[in-house]
């Protein structure tokens, strides 16, 4: 076989993406492909000491990758280092397939170890039912308080489970079905779609904040295509308003040291699948309500649970008591 090893870095990297359209990622996804494949190629860029647009496949040698992987990671976190590792392996596994490399030389750059999901729901039995009860009241700080929008996403993330990006994708056409048979079509990260069930008071939440949005906004006009969650001029919510939106919250009710570190709107999510497992629901139910790939990512929330429960057993004073009969 002939390879192409006069072609350009930035020729593959535009080709790379050309054939991942198939696969429909998200904007979000492809961004992230693109910011890890350009930091690394600012990195080759100075250990091969000329211009990006003169580097070519042939540069991408397990030494120089190796090389500038290690300056990444001393100014990068772990999972910062895990995505770049896991997005360049994917890019040169599309140039061999291509043929334009041989073989892929990210075997010749160490991989970090892939950290053991942790659940990060929000610590305290009734800090859920806190924050909601605050943000109906108003409680949150802002110029311009809207407690119907900030208790639908609140109660998007801890009865729904969704992602930021999943809420921030929400159409009228989302909530779909006749009364008692409502339910949230979401689209979820790497293209999954899945439906969630929707009680009745989380339908009547949403109607709730849509009557605000017609009073609060009289001239807009709205089609079902269009965004459910706005901000405060009427334009769909961004990522960090919507973060500091419930950051917000989060402080308005006095439980922000009850939120895990780097938590925040996750932390909802994180509730609403430990409280699935805190009441039985296996790790297949889980997977399809929380739209995880990996099975062993659902898994993992039931066996904390039992961890969190043996933990809480453990610190019952009565076996203190029992130690001293020995």
């Amino acid at each position: 076989m002939r390879y192409k090893i006069h072609m350009k870095v930035s020729e593959a990297q535009q080709a790379f993406f050309a054939a991942r359209r198939p696969r429909k990622d998200s904007p979000h996804t492809t961004d992230a492909y693109r910011r890890d494949l350009a930091g690394i190629t600012t990195l080759l860029v100075s250990e091969h000491g000329r211009p990006a647009e003169d580097l070519d496949v042939a540069d991408l040698t397990g030494p120089a990758l190796r090389a500038v992987f290690g300056v990444f990671a001393d100014g990068h976190a772990k999972s910062s280092v895990l995505r770049a590792w896991s997005t360049w392996n994917q890019f040169l596994t599309f140039c061999v397939a291509d043929g334009l490399l041989e073989g892929n030389p990210m075997g010749a750059v160490a991989r970090p170890r892939t950290p053991a999901l942790t659940p990060k729901p929000l610590r305290g039995e009734e800090t859920p039912e806190q924050l909601l009860s605050a943000a109906a009241a108003g409680s949150r700080r802002a110029r311009d308080p809207w407690p119907e929008r900030d208790v639908l996403v609140i109660a998007l993330g801890l009865v729904a489970g969704l992602r930021a990006a999943e809420m921030r994708a929400l159409t009228g056409r989302s909530l779909v079905g006749r009364a008692g048979e409502l339910r949230l079509h979401v689209k979820g990260k790497g293209s999954r779609d899945r439906s969630i069930p929707v009680q009745p008071v989380l339908a009547e939440l949403i109607e709730r904040y849509r009557e605000s949005c017609r009073v609060r906004f009289p001239s807009a006009r709205s089609s079902p295509g269009s965004p459910l969650l706005l901000d405060r001029s009427g334009e769909p919510i961004g990522r960090g308003a919507l973060e500091y939106l419930v950051k917000s919250c989060y402080r308005g009710a006095g439980l922000h040291d009850r939120v895990p570190v780097g938590a925040n709107l996750h932390a909802l999510r994180h509730t609403f699948a430990t409280r699935l497992a805190e009441d039985g629901a296996s790790a297949s139910e889980i997977m399809a309500l929380l739209g995880h790939a990996s099975l062993a990512t659902s898994q993992n929330y039931i066996e904390a649970t039992g961890r969190e429960q043996r933990a809480a057993a453990a610190s019952n004073r009565t076996y203190r008591a029992l130690d001293g009969l020995g």
